[in-house]
């Protein structure tokens, strides 16, 4: 959602799709041997003294302007429901990255507090209905595009939050730090991850009958925007084809509104009279959001945001040692691949594998099996990777809290709001109770 992309510059020369066929291809998957990581967190604003209300977009504007004075390391960006989102630098240690982001959100708290604001780390707002802080032609023109497909793109621009860990690509070769293998894991993997970081059971004041409701929103949108590629086809020649056959979001202008096509594909626009140029392809990628995104490096996307200052952390390091450790790598493929079967033949996020982990979390047998093993592989993974005891002991209290009791922080948010046995529950701010994403109350 914060990918930086310039707003339409001067014309420049036309691609066709046979260029933009090897661009993809040369550009999407850089690999070599993993050196280096990098973390996206974003995180709703809320007020500190009553979190439930949303935050006047008055007072939101007035708190960015002053984070903006911030000397940080990281990439400080807003997202369309005035989320907040802070994207490290490629860090060369699983430590660097967690001390750079830690230090900069330290002072991005700071600031927020003194104009009685926080953070609150849920992968989608519990309380409100989405709102839209930035009217620019790019939100414009994306949410006019969404609402074609239903309500849940609008969600997911203004409510929605998310710990995104990136990722080296991988040797070229095959092998455990293979990119071939790393693309075809994480793609089984993520539905583990999905189920134990799980953390966004209610939207509007009420229980949706799903662990993670942000991925029941990706699931929902324009399958040819948030579907993952074909993985029995090698990895470049899947992801090229479907950044030419993805519908193609808005045509942006100089000035005024952008235009919106319906059912036009990115390859249908290279043969039309007025063909796209590469500043178009540029950001025709960023418009593309599958639950693993290659862009040079492999953007796991799936993750929930986490409960607590230093919730992310976790999702970062258990993700990290799978990938990156290759003895902890080998123990995940050899324990996410029987996960393949059930996930059929249907992509990620909307095969019946990924489908379980977003609605039952940890309670699904099979994933909490696989998050079992593969958890005590990262876990005994990252000292080879440099952690810190401070790191060991969050992954370590995660596992015992939740993993091994086959639970996830939705859980935990249903039963201190909700109680464990209620249906529903009003939003104390207002007295009212709202309604559900996907247009029924499907209980849990």
């Amino acid at each position: 959602m914060s990918d930086s992309v310039s707003d339409c510059t001067e014309h420049r020369s036309a691609v066709t799709e046979a260029e933009v066929e090897a661009l993809v291809r040369g550009i999407c998957f850089k690999t070599g041997p993993p050196r280096y990581l990098g973390v996206e967190v974003e995180w709703l604003v809320h007020e500190l003294r009553r979190p439930r209300l949303p935050v006047t977009p008055e007072r939101l504007e007035a708190a960015y302007a002053a984070l903006r004075t911030l000397p940080l390391r990281s990439a400080l960006t807003v997202e369309p429901g005035g989320q907040l989102e802070l994207s490290s630098l490629p860090a060369t240690s699983l430590m660097e990255c967690v001390g750079s982001v830690s230090a900069d959100l330290d002072a991005v708290r700071a600031v927020l507090r003194e104009a009685g604001l926080g953070l609150s780390g849920y992968g989608q707002d519990p309380w409100n209905p989405p709102s839209r802080f930035l009217h620019e032609p790019r939100y414009d023109a994306m949410e006019r595009c969404l609402d074609r497909a239903g309500p849940e793109g609008r969600a997911m621009m203004c409510t929605s939050a998310s710990v995104q860990v990136c990722l080296d690509a991988g040797y070229e070769e095959p092998g455990p730090l293979g990119h071939g293998r790393r693309w075809w894991m994480a793609h089984h993997l993520g539905a583990v991850l999905v189920a134990a970081f799980a953390h966004s059971p209610m939207a509007r004041g009420r229980r949706t009958g799903w662990r993670s409701t942000r991925q029941s929103l990706w699931a929902a949108m324009d399958p040819g925007r948030s579907d993952a590629p074909d993985l029995g086809t090698e990895p470049r020649a899947a992801w090229a084809r479907r950044v030419l056959d993805a519908p193609v979001m808005c045509v942006r202008a100089p000035s005024g509104a952008w235009d919106v096509p319906e059912g036009m594909s990115f390859r249908a626009w290279t043969r039309s009279d007025n063909p796209p140029d590469r500043a178009d392809l540029d950001y025709h990628l960023t418009t593309l959001f599958p639950p693993v995104r290659p862009r040079g490096h492999l953007e796991m996307r799936m993750i929930d945001a986490q409960p607590g200052d230093d919730g992310w952390i976790v999702p970062l390091a258990v993700t990290a040692a799978l990938f990156d450790d290759a003895e902890a790598a080998e123990i995940a493929y050899r324990t996410v691949k029987p996960l393949a079967e059930r996930a059929g033949s249907r992509p990620a996020p909307r095969n019946p594998l990924w489908e379980a982990a977003a609605q039952h979390g940890l309670e699904d047998p099979e994933l909490h099996e696989a998050a079992a093993i593969c958890f005590a592989a990262a876990a005994e993974a990252l000292p080879r990777l440099g952690a810190t005891a401070e790191v060991l002991d969050a992954v370590a209290e995660y596992i015992d809290r939740f993993v091994a009791r086959g639970r996830c922080p939705a859980d935990d948010l249903l039963t201190e709001i909700q109680g464990p046995s209620d249906d529903r529950l009003r939003d104390r701010s207002d007295g009212r109770l709202n309604g559900q994403f996907h247009g029924k109350d499907t209980g849990s």
